[in-house]
């Protein structure tokens, strides 16, 4: 009886100790290697892009790239659609993702989301012509919208606006910037520090009044990378905690003062 009783406690250590030396993986590939390798956007401005010298720039950018020098390696950007960075994530080519993602349930299944770094408030614009002034102006007969394919964005104006015609681009905010500009749809849905990437470029845009939804936004890892997913959550705060954080967030998502140097 007593080895019966011995045998749970010793498959949850068997169990517990093989789990900890795969959560462990890949953090031990990454220094064994010398190389963090990163999955971005290809273009997301203010959170990753090329800038005019043709540089990657961006708010996630800058963050990991601190986080690879302070861990000793060498940083290794690669560039996807917003469609393409989960796959790359759990293919095993990228170590984890630095984007503007939403941690939502269903991404949750498959990855493993940092604390949230910053939030952000999803909200909608529209050309100026239009007369709108409050998101829930858009409530009308015929109306339609346009959001990056398979985001949040698109989640939260299904929610609130379930009436209207739904479209989404790939693309990201660029494309649906496009699509409002040239008439294709309405408005558009994007969040606060997104969108005013573009109002430079559109001057005709208006943001409208209110909040859809606000979100957290993280970083994620394979489900197996226990031990990366804990360095990172350390790293969120030891950051937040020395201001550098801070200084970050306020020069890429709170101004448009990166606009003038990139």
């Amino acid at each position: 009886m007593r080895l019966l009783r011995a045998l749970p406690a010793m498959a949850f250590l068997v169990v517990f100790g093989t789990a900890a030396t795969a959560s462990a993986t890949t953090m031990e590939d990454i220094m064994e290697r010398g190389t963090l390798r990163v999955a971005v956007q290809t273009q997301g401005p203010p959170i990753s892009f090329v800038d005019a010298n043709g540089e990657r720039a961006g708010l996630a950018v800058e963050i990991v790239r601190n986080m690879a020098e302070d861990m000793g390696v060498e940083l290794e950007l690669q560039d996807y659609s917003w469609q393409g960075l989960i796959p790359a994530l759990l293919s095993g080519k990228a170590d984890l993702i630095a984007a503007d993602m939403t941690p939502t349930p269903k991404r949750a299944t498959q990855l493993l989301f940092t604390e949230p770094i910053f939030f952000t408030e999803i909200i909608a614009f529209a050309n100026e012509d239009k007369g709108y002034s409050h998101w829930e102006d858009l409530k009308q007969e015929g109306a339609t919208i346009g959001a990056p394919e398979a985001s949040t964005y698109a989640a939260a104006a299904d929610i609130k606006l379930p009436d209207l015609t739904m479209k989404e681009y790939q693309g990201g905010t660029a494309a649906t910037a496009q699509a409002v500009s040239s008439g294709r749809v309405d408005a558009g849905i994007s969040d606060s520090g997104t969108i005013k990437a573009f109002l430079e470029d559109y001057p005709e845009f208006e943001v409208l009044e209110g909040t859809l939804r606000k979100e957290p936004l993280s970083f994620a890892t394979r489900p197996d990378s226990v031990h990366l997913l804990m360095f990172m959550d350390n790293y969120i705060r030891f950051t937040e905690h020395s201001g550098q954080l801070g200084e970050l967030l306020d020069y890429w998502w709170n101004s448009q003062d990166w606009e003038e140097d990139h």
